[in-house]
This record gives C-alpha cells, structure tokens and sequence, in this order.
C-alpha cells in the first residue's frame, strides 16, 4: 500500500473524488497527508472530515516569496509523511527542484483539457475552458499526466473525452469536464502509478 499525499490550492473537488474511490478504484494507495498553499482553501476542510493530516506552506507568507524554498519544504513534508506518491490536484503553484528530483516519476496532475490543446503556462482554471470555447472546438477532456519540469509536458496516463454543448459557458463546461473526466481518470491514473503499472 503506497502513501499518497495531495496538494490543492481550493475548493478540493478532486481530492473529494479520490476520498471517495479509496478502496474501490483506488486500492493500492491511500491518502495520508493534504498539503495547500492556501490557508482558506475548503479542501482543507474536506481533508480533516476524512480525518486526513493537513498542512499549509504558503510560498509568500512562509517561503519569502522564493520558489525553492518553498519547493523544499513541501518536498520535506512529504518525506515526513513517508508519502510515496504525489497528486496535485487543483494545485495552483509550479514544481521544481528538490520536489522534482525527489518524486521523479511519482508526481500525478489532473488537467482540464485534452494535452497538448489548451494547456502549458498560463492554462489552468476557468482559463483553460474559455480558451477552448474560444477556439471552438467541439470535443474537449481532461488528460491526466505525470508532472516534469515542463508546465504540463509530463508522460499522458490517461484521457477522457467530453462534448461541448450548445449554450456552454466556462463555469458550465468546468463541471462538466469534472464530473465526466476528472473525477474519473484522476483516481484510475493514481491506482496505476501506486500499482507501479508505470
């Protein structure tokens, strides 16, 4: 049983999909630690219902505002946690340096669209469903990936299709693409590197 640990920056709708597939879709990991860099983000709530360990680390507030601390000091949690697995879910922040290295090929992300359309720097949140809308395709998903140094560029594990509809707005097809695609493949994709299947 592998320990996985999440990051989040909101409202945790992902991480609440993967609390919920433990021990059905997800059942060789489990979630032992939910780390934000957002003190008021509500999947911090979600985590301590589940009875889930919480920590913050802000990059500002507790890092000076310097991207390698604060990569450092979740890369130290993390050990703490003994966490073998890593997913961002809804994690608003760029990973680099000790973090990377550390969890090579052990780091999931969930992306609302079909890579490589619509993602990269820049591509996240209700962004990334405009922009679609915006181009005006008719086909749209989520894919998820193992995370690299490259914003979005990791190795695709999986991907999941969802129509656009006549009438749709960002906030229509964010959820959507949520419920159809992301709190699908996200578990799946999660069960697959747990399972060393990658």
């Amino acid at each position: 049983m592998k320990n996985i640990g999440v990051l989040i920056s909101g409202g945790g709708t992902n991480l609440q999909a993967l609390i919920d597939k433990q021990g059905t879709v997800l059942k060789s990991g489990r979630i032992v630690c939910v780390c934000s860099n957002s003190a008021s983000a509500y999947g911090l709530t979600r985590a301590e219902k589940a009875g889930i360990a919480t920590k913050v680390i802000r990059k500002n507030a507790d890092c000076g505002g310097d991207n390698e601390e604060f990569n450092r000091r979740i890369c130290e949690y993390m050990k703490e946690m003994r966490v073998d697995v890593i997913v961002l879910a809804g994690f608003l922040a760029i990973l680099g340096g000790k973090l990377l290295e550390e969890y090579a090929d052990r780091i999931v992300n969930i992306h609302p669209s079909l890579i490589p359309s619509f993602c990269g720097d820049g591509f996240y949140g209700l962004k990334v469903h405009k922009a679609a809308l915006d181009y005006g395709v008719r086909v749209t998903g989520a894919t998820a990936h193992l995370v690299n140094e490259i914003t979005d560029g990791g190795k695709i594990l999986l991907q999941k299709a969802v129509y656009i509809e006549d009438g749709d707005t960002p906030e229509i097809l964010q959820k959507r693409v949520m419920e159809q695609a992301e709190w699908i493949i996200l578990p799946q994709a999660v069960e697959m590197v747990c399972k060393g299947e990658v």
